[in-house]
This record gives C-alpha cells, sequence and structure tokens, in this order.
C-alpha cells in the first residue's frame, strides 16, 4: 500500500493525517511543507490530526481522470474543515452533505491507501 503525502504510518500501525504548525505564529496547514506559508518561518511541528471535521463542499465525480479509476466511479470528493483548523481534500460518502460532522477512515482507492470520510454518528 502507497500512502499518499500528508497520510502517515504511525508505529502503532495505524494510517492518520499529518498537519504542521508553525512554532512562531500557530497557522496550521495540510500540505507539507519546509516554511510556514504565513510567516515564513522554518520551526514547523508535525502532527496527526483527529480525522474529525465537517464537510465544506461535495462533489460526484462521473468521469474519471485516468483508466484504473473507471470502474469506482461514481465517487465523491469532498472538501473538509478539520477540527485542527485546515482544509483538505479527499473521498468521501456519497451520501454526505454540507455541514454534515465528518471522521476520516482509510480505504484503498486505485494503488494508493487514501483517507475516506464517512458520516460521524452524533
Amino acid at each position: 500500500m502507497n500512502a499518499q503525502p500528508g497520510v502517515l504510518d504511525w508505529i502503532r500501525g495505524e494510517s492518520g493525517i499529518a498537519y504542521q504548525r508553525c512554532a512562531r505564529c500557530r497557522a496550521v496547514w495540510y500540505f507539507q511543507r519546509d516554511f510556514c506559508p504565513r510567516c515564513g518561518a522554518r520551526e514547523t511541528a508535525r502532527l496527526q490530526a483527529s480525522g474529525r471535521g465537517v464537510v465544506y463542499t461535495i462533489t460526484l465525480v462521473h468521469r474519471a481522470p485516468r483508466e484504473a479509476l473507471r470502474a469506482r466511479t461514481p465517487y465523491a470528493i469532498v472538501l473538509v474543515d478539520a477540527e485542527e483548523g485546515f482544509r483538505m481534500m479527499a473521498l468521501g460518502d456519497a451520501s454526505l452533505a454540507i455541514g454534515r460532522r465528518v471522521h476520516a477512515r482509510f480505504r484503498q482507492f486505485g494503488d494508493a491507501l487514501v483517507p475516506y470520510f464517512e458520516a460521524l454518528e452524533e
């Protein structure tokens, strides 16, 4: 299984969503960088997110970007506002709606292990 950027395999054998926080200005972001995108500081921490958040938007993909994914269509892509303060794009359950609280699981999609958001039971 290949992990995508931002997805960590933790020592305890679980997958998790990685994000970074600036030691100087406390900004948070999802895509790994060597410096803070807000203030430029190089002192950053790499942390594991809770995997919980709220759906910002959702779209259904009906035309796969490559042949290997054609059998998976239609599939949902969601933008999720994570509890930690960053926004990320991932796969999600097609029944999700904007504003719905969600949590991430990890699923095989094509040749990669990716975050997949499902409704959080409340």
